[in-house]
């Protein structure tokens, strides 16, 4: 069942049209867009542009700030590269923000739902623990597909 799943994405080295079509074969209805300030060099993936194409393609879209990493934390990791730090500090981050993770798990009750951040490898994402802690807080086997 779909309803079962939560998918992630990133969208490093990707163009708009093709991250749109991604997520159309996939037949998400809601990107959740995980970043702390969504703006981007990237054209089209600056947050009111995002949501607006977003919105035309049927999709929609939610910005769930306080799921970011905080500057501090990925500050951090761009001078230390220390991924174990980061996911560290990343969850104590998390384990204050109970309403945001039970915000995005409402989510997940209709619809096709997919996390969305920059880094292309989910294993090098904060989304990937933002996932985690969604499965956790359902606690009924909900399953993490990252696309």
């Amino acid at each position: 069942m779909r309803a079962q799943e939560i998918f992630t994405i990133g969208y490093e080295g990707r163009e708009i049209d093709d991250f749109i079509s991604h997520l159309k074969s996939l037949k998400i209805t809601r990107l959740i867009d995980v970043r702390e300030l969504p703006l981007s060099r990237k054209r089209g993936f600056s947050k009111s542009q995002l949501k607006r194409r977003m919105e035309s393609e049927n999709i929609e879209y939610v910005h769930i700030r306080s799921l970011g990493s905080p500057s501090k934390i990925r500050h951090r990791l761009r001078e230390d590269h220390n991924y174990d730090q980061f996911f560290s500090a990343f969850h104590n981050h998390l384990a204050v923000n109970t309403e945001a993770i039970a915000r995005a798990h409402g989510y997940i009750r209709d619809g096709t739902n997919c996390l969305m951040c920059y880094e292309r490898s989910s294993d090098r994402c904060h989304r990937s623990a933002v996932a985690q802690k969604i499965k956790e807080y359902d606690g009924n086997g909900l399953k993490i597909v990252h696309i």
